[in-house]
C-alpha cells in the first residue's frame, strides 16, 4: 500500500464551527503515524488541466480558478468556501488520485490511500458543492482508463451522503459504474434506486447499523462481479459512523474493516487486486481516525 498526502490539505481554510476543518486531516495523520509508518509516503502531486477535463467543464474550471481569493474567505454556497490555500490541497487531491492509478496499474503496490481533503464526491461536473470542488473518484478512473487502456472501472462510495458529483459525471457512460450505499433522506437529496445500468444506489434509513450496510452491498458488489471492473476506487467516507454529527447511522469503526473486505474480494476476483481509495468525509474527529484505521488495515489485508 501506498499513501499519499501533501501539507496543503491542512491550509484549506473553512469558518469556525464548520464541520469539514483541517483538524480532519490531522487527526487522520497523527493515525497514520501511530498505526502505518511502515508503508510508502508519496507527496500529493498536482492534477493537470487535462485530467480534471476528463470530467469538469472548462468554463467551470476557468471560473473556479478565477474566484480564489488572495486572503480571507470566499463563499460558493452555504457549505463550500475557498481560501488562498484551497485549489492546492484541491489540485493535489486529484493529482494524488490519478497517481494512485498510476501505482497501481503499473504494478508498484496493487493498493493506495489518499489523505487528503477537502472530499469530492460532491463536485458535479460544471459546479462545486458539499464542501468539494473537484469530482477526484471519478477523474481517477476516467485517467485509468485513458492512460492505461482498460474498459471497466467502477466507483465505490460508502459515504453516509451520495456522491452525487460521481453520479453525474458517470450517468450515460459506459463501462464506468458507480455504486453506493448512503442514508437518505440527507444531503444531497439525490441516490435514489437508480435505473441506469451503470449506477447502483441503495439508500439506507437513519438507525441502519453496520449489519445492515453489508447486507446493502452485498446485491451491489454481485451486480459489479458481473461487470467485471478492471481497477476499483473507494470513496472512502466514515460520517456513517454512529458519533457522526451530520447523519443519523449507526456503523462502528469496526463495521469498515468488514465492509472494506467485502470490496477487496471483488478487487480480487476482477481487478487483479488493484484498488485506489480516496478519503472522502468523516467529522467526528476520533471516529474519523479509528474508522479510517481499520479501513486501512482491510486495504492492507492486515488483521484488525
Amino acid at each position: 500500500m501506498i499513501i499519499y498526502h501533501h501539507e496543503s490539505a491542512a491550509l484549506h481554510q473553512v469558518p469556525t464551527g464548520h464541520p469539514e476543518r483541517p483538524a480532519r486531516i490531522k487527526s487522520v495523520l497523527a493515525m497514520l503515524e501511530a498505526d502505518f509508518g511502515q508503508y510508502e509516503r508519496k507527496a500529493a502531486p498536482l492534477v493537470t488541466r487535462d485530467q480534471l477535463a476528463l470530467i469538469h467543464d472548462e468554463a467551470y474550471l476557468d471560473a473556479l480558478f478565477a474566484a480564489v481569493p488572495t486572503d480571507g474567505m470566499r463563499g460558493i454556497d452555504g457549505d463550500t468556501y475557498l481560501s488562498p490555500h484551497t485549489l492546492e490541497a484541491a489540485q493535489r487531491g486529484a493529482g494524488a488520485a490519478c497517481g494512485a492509478v498510476d501505482d497501481v496499474m503499473s504494478g508498484k503496490a496493487s493498493t493506495a490511500f489518499v489523505a487528503m481533503r477537502p472530499p469530492g464526491h460532491h463536485a458535479e461536473p460544471d459546479r462545486a458543492m458539499g464542501f468539494c470542488f473537484f469530482s477526484n473518484a471519478a477523474i481517477a478512473a476516467r485517467h485509468a482508463q485513458q492512460a492505461y487502456g482498460i474498459e471497466n472501472v467502477a466507483v465505490l462510495d460508502f459515504d453516509v451522503h451520495h456522491g452525487n458529483g460521481t453520479q453525474a459525471a458517470f450517468v450515460g457512460k459506459k463501462h464506468c459504474y458507480y455504486a453506493s450505499t448512503h442514508e437518505m433522506p440527507l444531503f444531497p437529496g439525490t441516490g435514489q434506486v437508480s435505473e441506469e445500468v451503470t449506477v447502483l444506489n441503495q439508500p439506507m434509513r437513519s438507525g441502519m447499523d453496520g449489519g445492515d450496510m453489508i447486507e446493502a452491498w452485498q446485491p451491489l458488489l454481485a451486480d459489479l462481479a458481473k461487470a467485471g471492473p478492471e481497477l476499483v476506487v473507494i470513496s472512502a467516507g466514515f460520517d456513517a459512523h454512529l458519533n457522526d454529527p451530520l447523519a443519523s447511522l449507526r456503523l462502528v469503526s469496526d463495521d469498515f474493516y468488514e465492509v472494506t473486505s467485502r470490496i477487496m474480494a471483488l478487487a480480487e476476483k476482477t481487478a487483479g487486486g488493484r484498488v485506489v481509495s480516496l478519503l472522502e468525509g468523516g467529522y467526528d474527529l476520533a471516529a474519523l481516525a479509528q474508522s479510517t484505521r481499520a479501513h486501512l488495515r482491510a486495504l492492507s489485508q492486515e488483521a484488525l
